[in-house]
């Protein structure tokens, strides 16, 4: 006589029952897992050994001597500065990014860099180059700081707190806004002479010895804390990442949140901007790199491949250019350069915005 079938079917085990976990939930597979650990682990040698070669290499002091730590502890400023910079381009750029649905456009889109153009080239205008000296420090560098946020929250809670709240007139407004900002900028250096526009040029470029240590101070709390508060919020920038209906309907506060973000986003920017100048592609080729080294669109992780790819980048650019070719004056350009060419080669690649 037969049997039910489901007597004759062995009974499953415990471990076929609960099968077991292999990799984690933000990896496709163990092999992705593996992979992306890989990639840490060489961005944080490469990390390692371009900031040893910036602070050692060329050093013509004996190592370990009085000599040679001071030497060090010059150029220790000059890579806190670049430690700074990576931070605040890399975490902005995915964060704003992520809450616009877009892998093209960056914070820059929304007029700093135009904004800072503007202050320096007013201050040589009205003041001469006496005024562009005298807009340096501690506190000059906080009001630029506090304007650029100013404006960029005015605009934010006007566009997006309204009746008609909509993030792509945030956007258009804002290329308007920085267009019409650097058009003033632009009719101001044609008035200047020839001397003030020659010291004026060298500070609309971004670099790093656009810094001044004394807004350290006040860079590296702002820094520290705008990027830590985003790291925090990772999950809710994934949720984010899905939509703006998506979100609403998984119980996430999307404009409450959207406004959290761009606060800081904005302070990262600021704070970057008016410290070294404006660096336009940067950010978008290290948010671009990070997504493909990362192999993964969790913010948990996404966020540290983006700073140490940024640092890489910035570390390694001024290694070369400054002990192979002697022309660490136009790092930001090559950088730009590369950054403007993978722009185009997406945008061909996506056929769109």
């Amino acid at each position: 006589m037969l049997r039910p079938v489901a007597e004759r079917m062995p009974a499953p085990s415990a471990s076929a029952a609960t099968p077991r976990r292999t990799t984690s939930p933000s990896f496709a597979d163990a092999g992705a897992r593996r992979r992306y650990r890989i990639v840490l682990m060489a961005l944080i040698v490469l990390a390692a050994v371009f900031a040893l070669g910036l602070l050692a290499w060329g050093n013509p002091m004996p190592v370990g001597t009085a000599g040679f730590w001071r030497i060090a502890n010059l150029r220790a400023t000059n890579l806190l500065v670049m430690v700074i910079v990576a931070v605040c381009q890399a975490v902005a750029t995915v964060a704003f990014q992520t809450v616009t649905t877009n892998r093209i456009i960056t914070p820059s889109i929304m007029g700093f860099e135009s904004l800072y153009r503007a202050v320096q080239t007013s201050s040589v205008y009205l003041f001469g180059v006496a005024g562009l000296v005298a807009l340096q420090g501690l506190w000059q560098f906080g009001i630029q700081v506090a304007i650029m946020v100013a404006l960029a929250m005015l605009l934010y809670g006007w566009l997006l707190t309204g009746r008609y709240a909509n993030l792509q007139i945030m956007l258009l407004i804002g290329i308007i806004v920085g267009g019409g900002l650097g058009a003033i900028a632009t009719f101001m250096q044609r008035l200047l002479t020839p001397s003030e526009f020659d010291v004026l040029a060298a500070r609309l470029f971004g670099s790093i010895s656009n810094a001044d240590a004394s807004c350290l101070p006040l860079a590296i709390p702002l820094c520290a804390a705008a990027s830590m508060l985003l790291w925090m919020r990772a999950r809710r920038l994934n949720v984010m990442a899905l939509g703006a209906g998506t979100a609403q309907s998984l119980g996430l506060n999307h404009r409450r949140e959207l406004m959290i973000v761009l606060l800081l986003v904005a302070v990262l920017m600021a704070t970057s901007t008016a410290l070294v100048g404006p660096m336009t592609f940067l950010g978008f080729l290290v948010a671009t790199l990070a997504y493909q080294f990362a192999g993964t669109d969790d913010h948990r992780l996404v966020l540290p491949v983006a700073v140490l790819t940024a640092f890489t980048i910035i570390a390694g650019a001024y290694f070369v250019m400054r002990n192979i070719f002697y022309a660490q004056g136009v790092v930001s350009i090559i950088i730009e350069l590369v950054g403007g060419v993978v722009f185009l080669i997406v945008i061909l690649r996506k056929g769109r915005l």
